[in-house]
């Protein structure tokens, strides 16, 4: 398989504080899972720094604008958990602009399928604020760029953290369905299974939110009978995947319990959704740098249909939380056709 890789060194750039879990290390743990997995015809490409107007498709002019100057002023704090310093304005403008050059690689023909190795990350950004350790919404950036060109775009973001940037930026697109799996309660204590959208993009919005000690048994399940049913109705044009590697067992800032062949069996429950050409994955969180290589090694290699060796969950997941799940698919029966 031909998977384009979109990677900088200017990722490098964005520096936070000492004993940050959102290190530059992170980066390389992934880009090594990705030059390591089999399977794979890999071409490397760069990304291009995203426009001012890209950037506003999700963020206010002011908040841009004020990333800009903090960053060419030398860094600074954001919120309690995000900071920027003289190199994230560079290397955030490179992280928002690689979807689309990964679209249009792929509408090329020059690869199958595109992973993006990035940082910052960006699903917690707001319109208007850095959030969670992110600056500028990469996938929802992309989403929108694609719905304004007259596409249909999913986003799957299976990050253990909510995605609150990206479902607060797209929860009223009539073509933007955004479907997240994640600890709750957790940062940012958002992603409740009552949040469903608003105005035309009501029914757009899924949200199964899992319990602590979740296992890989109930993150298959919910794919294999949520969220690929809700993806198949919808039909999109692409399949965008905010793709955090932080509800591994080894992830020391949550406490869901999944493995490396848990994430290879997610990719291959995706097979199929969207056509060749039409599915990219977004390097979100994951603090581990053990997980985040065998992780993102597991992932590719199933998107090359390369059998890897099946591992059982760290933990079965027990009753109450399958409540949980019922409770979510019981919620989207009412916008969708759920068996």
């Amino acid at each position: 398989m031909r998977l384009l890789h979109v990677y900088d060194d200017r990722f490098h750039d964005h520096v936070n504080p000492p004993g940050h879990p959102e290190r530059a290390e992170r980066l390389d743990a992934v880009v090594s899972g990705v030059r390591s997995a089999r399977g794979l015809e890999l071409i490397e490409m760069m990304p291009e720094p995203a426009d001012l107007d890209l950037l506003h498709l999700v963020h206010t002019t002011g908040y841009v604008k004020s990333i800009e100057e903090i960053a060419r002023a030398g860094g600074g704090r954001l919120d309690p958990d995000t900071t920027a310093s003289p190199g994230s304005w560079d290397a955030a403008i490179r992280a928002a602009g690689a979807g689309p050059v990964a679209v249009q690689a792929l509408q090329d023909g020059i690869a199958d399928s595109a992973f993006l190795s990035l940082r910052p990350p960006g699903h917690h950004a707001e319109a208007d604020r850095a959030m969670g350790f992110c600056l500028f919404n990469n996938v929802a950036i992309t989403a929108a760029w694609l719905a304004s060109a007259g596409s249909r775009v999913a986003i799957f973001d299976w990050d253990v953290h909510h995605g609150n940037g990206t479902q607060h930026s797209l929860d009223r697109h009539p073509d933007i369905l955004f479907l997240s799996i994640h600890e709750y309660p957790l940062y940012p204590g958002t992603g409740w299974l009552d949040e469903c959208g608003a105005g035309e993009g009501e029914g757009l919005t899924i949200n199964i939110p899992v319990a602590a000690r979740t296992g890989g048994d109930l993150y298959t399940a919910a794919t294999e009978h949520v969220i690929v049913p809700i993806l198949t109705e919808f039909q999109p044009d692409w399949l965008l995947v905010s793709t955090g590697y932080d509800a591994h067992v080894r992830d020391p800032l949550a406490s869901v319990r999944l493995n490396a062949p848990d994430y290879a069996a997610l990719t291959k429950l995706l097979g199929g959704v969207v056509p060749t050409n039409r599915t990219i994955f977004f390097l979100e969180g994951g603090y581990d740098l053990e997980a985040l290589e065998s992780s993102t090694r597991s992932t590719l290699e199933a998107l090359a249909s390369v059998d890897t060796p099946d591992a059982p969950s760290q933990s079965k997941t027990d009753r109450k939380a399958w409540e949980r799940l019922s409770a979510a698919e019981n919620r989207q029966k009412r916008y969708w056709k759920l068996a």
